[in-house]
């Protein structure tokens, strides 16, 4: 059965439709793999065996029926552990809320339970999803994300455990959460392909809130296709998030069309990084060979970064107000993460609006650029995957990264492997599109995969 670990969301749904396996087998083979691995790399918040042993055999139900709602039924997932799972835990990667459990599921477990999904574990992630600005990697209830390709390395926050568990073909696919970088970071680290949606097109209900005005969920897997099938599953209006009020429904549609495509080149420094230049110009031609056009993109030098701090950092030390002023905040993992989050709940109301109106007003430029292409591609981290040792806090932040552009702005985003860098760790390419335009992001990423095979690179072995 070990040629199912790395098996592709659509090419497990044939394997189903085509009753070679069943939802029962495939299920029982990631939960054995989730089980002895997920521990090894610091992935697994807690395994939902019971769980998904009950929603396998319906699933088999519905494929014997011919009900079958989505290319999901029957496939084994893993969520972030900021998702709220009716009487499973959920800890937020954090020690204070080690036995917090709800009695309800998020929107988005729901969804996929409609979908006919398979839940089979929750998956680690940074305490409180990084919220207070943290300085290494082990800033989490289950200590660091390790990444597959070396366990010396980082998986990437925060949504750490999503990345390591799709890599080391621990599930298909997973949800992650991405406030800042968090699925962008963990998606490049660990050689996968992840989706950021525009904000307000997946509820966000029933997860742990961080920044309201820049939180969004999305989908960690092995291509694009894969995250365009898990999207639509987990999209929609939701009257219990006011953020998706009237936003369209996202149906994804596989076929690539037969257009040219343009996308436009974020500046970048490549200066003490070669090896991501190298690749990234790979990538640039890669697309001109499948006939998109290319134009160089000049980007405003506005302090993007120093506007989503102030409005992440208000939003953050509003959400955990409660734990901030209790003594529950020493037990947080992180020294800066503690006092990150005292620092924040001292950000004035006067400094958070202004930032607000600074927002605004920057968002209509940004998207003026962003209108005369169908996408503006860059590379999504210059560099591999850090040490376990680095400190995050001076670490220097190259520009050519630009997930602060969806933090601030709200731009869906779809991260993809590019290749291998100096030390053969994976590098990532980043396309950030319009808001809801899902899915041209993932006809471009489905097109660089099918000129490609890094998405189909895999760790050199599973760990002892």
């Amino acid at each position: 059965m070990d040629e199912l670990n790395f098996k592709t969301v659509t090419e497990l749904a044939r394997l189903l439709r085509a009753r070679k396996l069943s939802s029962v087998e495939i299920t029982t083979h990631f939960l054995k793999r989730l089980e002895k691995f997920g521990p090894r790399y610091n992935a697994l918040a807690e395994l939902t065996r019971p769980l998904a042993l009950a929603q396998a055999r319906r699933a088999d139900q519905r494929l014997r029926a011919g009900d079958i709602p989505s290319p999901l039924l029957g496939i084994p997932y893993g969520a972030k552990d900021l998702l709220a799972t009716k009487n499973i835990p959920t800890r937020w990667g954090a020690p204070p809320y080690r036995d917090q459990v709800f009695n309800y599921d998020a929107a988005v477990i729901q969804k996929l339970r409609d979908a006919g999904a398979v839940l089979i574990g929750k998956l680690a992630m940074v305490e409180l999803a990084g919220g207070g600005g943290y300085e290494f990697a082990s800033a989490s209830l289950h200590g660091p994300g390790l990444n597959p390709w070396n366990l010396n390395h980082w998986s990437g926050g925060s949504s750490s455990g999503s990345g390591s568990a799709v890599a080391g073909g621990l599930v298909p696919f997973a949800l992650g959460s991405e406030t800042w970088g968090s699925i962008v970071s963990p998606s490049t680290y660990c050689g996968i392909t992840g989706l950021r949606p525009t904000w307000g097109l997946v509820s966000r209900f029933g997860a742990m809130e961080l920044a309201p005005t820049m939180d969004k969920i999305g989908p960690m897997a092995h291509s694009a296709e894969d995250c365009g099938w898990a999207l639509q599953a987990i999209s929609g209006q939701d009257a219990r998030d006011d953020a998706t009020f009237g936003m369209p429904t996202f149906r994804f549609r596989p076929h690539i069309p037969n257009r040219v495509f343009r996308l436009g080149v974020l500046p970048a420094d490549f200066s003490d990084a070669p090896d991501v230049a190298r690749a990234f110009d790979a990538a640039l031609a890669t697309f001109r060979g499948a006939g998109i056009k290319i134009a160089r993109v000049a980007m405003p030098d506005y302090p993007f970064a120093e506007i989503a701090r102030v409005i992440l950092g208000a939003e953050a030390a509003t959400a955990h107000a409660k734990l901030i002023a209790s003594d529950q905040l020493d037990e947080l993992v992180d020294a800066s993460q503690r006092q990150g989050l005292k620092h924040d709940f001292e950000i004035t109301a006067v400094a958070y609006l202004q930032a607000l109106r600074d927002r605004d007003r920057l968002a209509v430029e940004i998207r003026k650029i962003a209108s005369r292409f169908d996408a503006l591609v860059s590379p999504s981290v210059i560099g591999e995957a850090i040490t376990l040792d680095t400190s995050l806090l001076t670490l220097v932040r190259k520009r050519g990264s630009y997930t602060v552009l969806g933090a601030l702005f709200g731009l869906p985003n779809l991260a993809l492997p590019m290749g291998l860098g100096s030390h053969n760790l994976p590098l990532g390419l980043s396309l950030t599109g319009k808001p809801f335009d899902e899915n041209t992001l993932l006809h471009l990423g489905m097109l660089f995969q099918r000129e490609t095979q890094w998405h189909q690179m895999r760790p050199p072995a599973d760990p002892d």
